[in-house]
């Protein structure tokens, strides 16, 4: 397959594409905004005229054959600027000389540093709640069952004939087994899901029905607000699994205001998911109450991490679980009085014919 033929668009990451004496020829969106130019500025430049040490690229060019599989380096940086980037070139082929004629040229792949520590960032959460998930799963095999015998058997022992002292004993029991039994249901809401069939859902009605119906005072002073977005189209999604994501935060985010929380919905037209070659919108909630420590950010969305003095931990652990049965990602930014928790998902549609994963029709009229 000819890379001039594969749009640059829908690639997730910055890239380049090099005629074969390493001159640019095209760069998409996202190379052009990481680097500061355009197209057209960057066209015909060098790839050592981009990136340094100049030294450095010869050296990977002078490795770069079609047979080596491509070659990589992390210890390069932008030219203008000295943002760190971690650098992958690749041999292609591309037909845009104006014969016509097939040429070899090569592809540059780069990560901006920042970009980089952000999906190491999301790769190592998305770990911890795959380990979290299946510790939860065994947990319902190997816990429940004797639980519920344990239950069974402490309610036959309270219908019995028995001292007072004894009756406390048991319904102490039943207590014990009750308080158990919840925290397991409670973690098993990080567990993994078993498959379920999705839905068409508009994002603002399942919003709007967590929350009062109208803008302003919500309760102990706390002022409401929505920015929404009237052109989000619906997406593919489990309403149900959302809602619970949406109402963690939303619970989160009361007991934090000081004096306003803010909804905000819009479409995303510079994020791109893992695995996901279309739309993207954002959702996010802000308070302004107490700023999250940075040093429990990173970890904000393990179980049992929480900034409050009060609650299990698992609310947000829920959410990073429901974003990844959705194919999104959530992050939070605490700074200059404002904490926002912002969550990203891929806008699909039901699958029929004419339509695409992005909702837009084969002849690219938009679906939304």
């Amino acid at each position: 397959m000819l890379f001039d033929q594969i749009p640059l668009s829908i690639l997730p990451l910055p890239m380049l594409l090099l005629d074969d004496q390493a001159r640019v020829l095209q760069a998409n969106l996202l190379a052009q905004e990481a680097l500061c130019k355009s197209n057209r500025q960057l066209a015909g430049h060098h790839l050592a005229d981009v990136f340094t040490p100049a030294g450095e690229i010869e050296r990977l060019l002078s490795l770069l054959s079609p047979y080596s599989g491509g070659v990589s380096d992390h210890q390069l940086c932008m030219k203008d600027g000295g943002m760190p980037v971690s650098l992958h070139l690749g041999m292609h082929e591309n037909s845009m000389h104006e014969s016509g004629m097939h040429e070899t040229g090569m592809t540059a792949i780069f990560v901006p540093e920042a970009q980089r520590s952000e999906v190491e960032r999301h790769a190592r959460r998305h770990e911890m709640a795959e380990a979290v998930a299946r510790i939860a799963l065994e947990m319902a095999h190997e816990v429940k069952n004797p639980l519920a015998a344990l239950r069974g058997a402490s309610q036959w022992l309270s219908e019995q004939d028995m001292n007072a002292d004894a009756k406390e004993a048991v319904g102490q029991m039943i207590s014990g087994v009750d308080r158990i039994r919840d925290r397991i249901d409670a973690f098993l809401q990080v567990g993994p899901r078993a498959s379920v069939q999705m839905e068409m859902t508009n994002l603002h009605a399942l919003i709007q029905d967590i929350i009062p119906n109208r803008e302003g005072q919500y309760s102990e002073g706390i002022y409401i607000s929505r920015v929404f977005d009237p052109s989000l189209p619906e997406i593919l999604s489990h309403p149900a699994r959302l809602r619970q994501a949406f109402e963690n935060l939303w619970q989160n985010a009361l007991e934090a205001a000081d004096s306003k929380i803010e909804w905000q919905t819009r479409m995303a037209p510079l994020v791109h998911l893992p695995g996901h070659h279309g739309k993207v919108v954002e959702i996010s909630i802000t308070n302004d109450g107490a700023m999250i420590p940075e040093s429990l950010q990173d970890r904000l969305f393990e179980p049992y991490v929480t900034g409050k003095q009060r609650g299990s931990g698992l609310g947000l652990a829920q959410v990073e679980r429901v974003m990844l049965e959705h194919g999104g990602r959530v992050n939070v930014k605490s700074e200059n009085g404002r904490t926002t928790m912002t969550l990203h998902l891929p806008v699909k549609q039901l699958s029929g014919a004419g339509e695409s994963e992005s909702g837009e029709s084969e002849s690219g009229e938009s679906k939304a």
